[in-house]
């Protein structure tokens, strides 16, 4: 809360510094804007974003950098002979910053005040039952080092809100006063603030960039860690996956992936010419009327959760197909979880990424094509087959790769709809899995995140994405060799 309201004192002497900058560059020039170097309002934008820039900057860095410092300066505290390793250490602070927050919250209801608080004492009270009075249950009593590391713990996070505090309003008005006094009728504003607005267009370019590398790195190392621990010829070429944490495990990754494909080729063999059928009525034969009634119902698949897509694969799907591909004549379909469950389900949920889309490029292709087809004798049908796909053929192939990455990458209507069983086999009615599947059930769990079955997931996961980016790269050539036949 603290935090909130200071960052709303800091937006309210950012708008009131607004104002006062552009009432000052008005009375400089006298109240004749024309005397002016920039329009009156760059010269209330320059104030505010002086104001706004450092400070909410100092501020973000200081709520992301003192949790971390104080977390480690309160468990280099903690005597070593009270965890065996960073596991169980990690267990204590969580209890530590439990403690902590319920102190926080006794004192703010007033049930003791902030010197009882900091002198509080096991010896001469129960904290357990002090903290359930006010809410917060504790699975167990508190240590004298856990209440002490909690105690160190608020005295350490009061001291860094506070000097938060007065170093972030420094900055805000130290910004409004600099940016104040040098306001004048020949100061270059909009100058200034079309600079400040493009660092600002960087960073925020550099933080999507950064991102992307420091996922990339953190599966790059993981990944060379999991082959110092297991064979990396077994992995890729093992046909089995068999993970034990008690040793012994086959982690071999050809049956994860003949299973994420396998269900992703069947979910697209029924998104792709649905929803491009459905692009092509949208935008080409349907009335207005129908468009605007027919594409927002199409839409709307989009934006139900996987979870209920998984759901309705497991109750409704499965149960169907084992009625009609029943057990009695073939063996076939002996549970609801198969893969054709999860393909026709996930196709379902892709039929938007492919219409929507679509639908958006067909009419992006020029209307003068149309009429020059028309006007030469071809027919609606021929226009749409030999002039409107052909030019709208790189975009459509784009939106069939984001439903294909997309596929790719689900993981709920898989654990649901197809089980969990990692097989080769080209039976489509039998249970399979997928890399993202078995991903979160290797991180799932009390596991040992230095043991290779741990450590397999982050192997998965660059695995995955290698071929994800060469789809995509093999997919941009062939945008591009048909792209250069049509313009």
């Amino acid at each position: 809360m603290p935090a909130l309201w200071l960052l709303c004192i800091v937006l309210a002497i950012a708008v009131i510094g607004f104002f006062l900058g552009r009432a000052r560059a008005m009375a400089s020039a006298q109240g004749d804007a024309r005397h002016l170097h920039s329009l009156p309002g760059y010269y209330g934008y320059n104030t505010a974003l002086t104001v706004l820039v450092p400070a909410l900057g100092v501020m973000v860095a200081w709520l992301i950098l003192q949790p971390m410092l104080i977390q480690n300066a309160v468990s280099d505290a903690i005597p070593a002979t009270a965890y065996a390793d960073t596991g169980a250490l990690n267990l204590i602070m969580s209890d530590v910053r439990r403690v902590a927050d319920g102190l926080d919250l006794a004192v703010a209801q007033g049930a003791m005040t902030p010197d009882a608080a900091t002198a509080l004492s096991t010896e001469t009270t129960n904290i357990r039952e002090t903290l359930a009075q006010v809410g917060v249950a504790l699975g167990s009593d508190v240590e004298p080092y856990v209440l002490s590391a909690a105690q160190d713990y608020r005295r350490l996070n009061g001291i860094g809100h506070l000097a938060m505090t007065v170093i972030v309003l420094g900055l805000a008005i130290g910004g409004f006063a600099f940016a104040y006094l040098r306001t004048n009728k020949d100061f270059r504003a909009r100058n200034v603030v079309e600079k400040g607005v493009l660092a600002m267009l960087i960073f925020a370019a550099s933080i999507a960039i950064m991102t992307t590398i420091g996922i990339v790195l953190s599966l790059v190392f993981n990944t060379v860690e999991f082959f110092k621990l297991y064979p990396w010829t077994e992995f890729f070429f093992g046909l089995t996956w068999a993970p034990s944490f008690g040793g012994g495990s086959e982690l071999g990754i050809i049956p994860l992936f003949w299973g994420t494909f396998y269900i992703s080729i069947i979910a697209l063999a029924v998104a792709v010419p649905v929803g491009l059928f459905a692009a092509i009525y949208l935008s080409e034969y349907a009335t207005p009327a129908v468009r605007a009634f027919a594409k927002p119902m199409l839409e709307v698949l989009a934006g139900i959760p996987t979870i209920v897509y998984g759901l309705f694969a497991l109750l409704t799907v499965g149960p169907a197909l084992v009625t009609v591909f029943g057990p009695d004549a073939t063996g076939w379909m002996g549970g609801s979880r198969a893969v054709i469950t999860a393909g026709l389900v996930m196709g379902i949920m892709l039929i938007p990424f492919v219409s929507s889309l679509s639908d958006d490029i067909i009419n992006s292709v020029p209307q003068a094509m149309r009429d020059g087809s028309l006007g030469l004798g071809a027919t609606k049908s021929e226009t749409i087959k030999q002039v409107v796909m052909p030019a709208a053929l790189p975009g459509i192939v784009g939106a069939i790769l984001l439903a294909a990455s997309r596929a790719i990458g689900e993981t709920m209507i898989v654990v649901l709809g197809a089980g969990a069983a990692a097989r080769l086999s080209m039976n489509p009615f039998e249970a399979m899995t997928t890399v993202t599947a078995k991903i979160v059930s290797q991180l799932t769990g009390d596991a040992d995140f230095a043991s290779p079955e741990a450590l397999v997931a982050f192997a998965l996961g660059m695995t995955l994405f290698v071929i994800t980016l060469g789809l995509n790269v093999f997919a941009l050539w062939i945008v591009r060799k048909y792209r250069e036949q049509y313009e």
